[in-house]
């Protein structure tokens, strides 16, 4: 699909947008029970978002953006939502792959994705492979993912580095942890958005999002599409980001 920047996305400030985009997309399940269907009909329905959401940010011009789409506790559903979830994902990646070609868009995953069934990990291996080559913006799917997991991970590694001699105590520092998260070689999120109104992080990112700015809105994910994007990325847009420093001395870093 051919890109086709639309005259809301020219209205935004392409100076102001956020270099990395984080999404918690939640309420699937609830918007399928809403309207009697089955949670299967809310996460095939919250595809679709995906996808809009995906060819919103490459007509922006944002670079990175990172998708929540099954953490760590998401194992503790039903064995058919699971296979039903994963099913879909493989589908996705695959439906997808001529695009992200197309539009230079590379794949990558994060978390512990080893317990991710054979099937799904080949398919994401495959379309990785396939988009590694790609340049224009980063799609990274969080899969198995746990903000605690990864600082635990990240924590381990470096203490094994630290008793093969290899790193000293003094030598560990937030660069230092940074680099041993699964998202090292990313920038940290600029924005986060969560859908479906709920107030609380759920265990995503814990150490990227220190200063992070947070759109929460009550529209469940899968109504969750370019038009209310472009207002969380409007919204940002009209933030004054300090990072713990005062408004006087951030314009004199200016």
């Amino acid at each position: 699909m051919a890109l086709n920047i639309s005259e809301e996305i020219k209205l935004l400030d392409p100076k102001k947008l956020p270099e990395h985009v984080a999404i918690i997309m939640d309420g699937n399940g609830r918007w399928a029970e809403q309207r009697g269907m089955d949670r299967v009909r809310g996460h095939q329905t919250g595809a679709e978002s995906v996808r809009e959401i995906v060819r919103a940010s490459r007509e922006l011009g944002i670079h990175w953006l990172t998708l929540y789409a099954f953490s760590e506790e998401n194992w503790k559903r039903s064995k058919f939502e699971i296979r039903t979830l994963m099913r879909l994902l493989r589908r996705f990646l695959k439906s997808e792959l001529d695009e992200m070609l197309e539009n230079g868009i590379r794949l990558q995953a994060i978390g512990r994705i080893t317990k991710l069934d054979a099937s799904t990990r080949q398919t994401l291996a495959r379309t990785m492979e396939r988009t590694a080559g790609n340049r224009d913006m980063v799609l990274t799917l969080a899969l198995s993912y746990g903000g605690r997991q990864e600082i635990l991970d990240a924590f381990r590694s470096l203490a094994l580095r630290l008793e093969q001699g290899d790193i000293s105590l003094d030598q560990i520092t937030e660069q230092t942890v940074s680099r041993s998260l699964y998202t090292s070689a990313m920038p940290d999120p600029d924005l986060l958005i969560r859908t479906s109104g709920e107030y609380r992080v759920s265990n995503f990112l814990l150490w990227q999002i220190a200063y992070t700015e947070f759109y929460v809105t009550p529209t469940l994910w899968p109504d969750f599409r370019k038009e209310e994007f472009l207002r969380a990325i409007e919204d940002y847009e009209n933030r004054e980001r300090r990072f713990g420093a005062t408004a006087d001395y951030m314009e004199q870093k200016a």
